[in-house]
């Protein structure tokens, strides 16, 4: 039988799952530049107009796919345990999902080709770190508001924690001169990089 109307909700999620993991795919193998909104679409089954309607173009299309990337850690930072805990649990999601090979390449296509378009840039900034550092941002705010950390600027704070733990080590997996840590080397990793930020951080009593 054939169905018409509006999918239902779970075949709208199921189509747009499809077509990110088709435009990621194209993305790695094509770069952005030379990528078309046409390929794009015959890879994921689905029309043009649905691509525009849904992300606006394939800016866009490349933000969702940082979107979707960062939804995976985003939601990991707690306030129901304390906050080592927290900030580690959360630096531990954030760094097995940005050195995985794919982001890695993602965030290589963005460096390279960010200067001849901007929406491009715009688009990762907004829907990847902006993100983060806000949500952040507001944890630290709550944490202060409970008197837990110094009074500071939380986005400041939040700035340095993405700093401490992304670290050099980060640039080095970007270049390749490293290979992919798995969860144990990354949680060695976390820990002690959460554990060096809060010693400047910490209300002491």
């Amino acid at each position: 039988m054939v169905k018409c109307g509006r999918p239902c909700k779970g075949d709208e999620q199921q189509s747009r799952d499809r077509l990110l993991d088709a435009a990621l795919q194209l993305f790695l193998e094509n770069g952005y530049g030379n990528l078309s909104m046409e390929t794009i679409a015959r890879d994921a089954r689905v029309s043009l107009r649905t691509i525009y309607s849904q992300f606006g173009g394939k800016a866009g299309l490349f933000g969702a796919l940082i979107r979707r990337c960062s939804d995976q850690f985003i939601g990991s930072l707690s306030d129901d345990c304390a906050l080592e805990e927290a900030l580690t649990n959360f630096a531990r999601q954030f760094l097995f999902r940005i050195t995985r090979p794919d982001v890695l390449r993602m965030r290589a296509i963005l460096i390279g080709e960010s200067p001849r378009f901007p929406d491009l840039a715009t688009q990762f900034y907004e829907q990847g770190p902006r993100r983060t550092l806000g949500l952040l941002a507001q944890f630290f705010i709550r944490q202060q508001q409970a008197g837990s950390m110094i009074d500071m600027d939380p986005y400041f704070l939040a700035d340095q924690f993405i700093s401490a733990v992304r670290g050099e080590r980060l640039q080095r997996l970007q270049l390749g001169l490293e290979p992919t840590p798995d969860e144990a080397e990354i949680d060695v990793w976390v820990r002690q990089s959460v554990s060096l930020f809060l010693q400047g951080c910490l209300v002491t009593r």
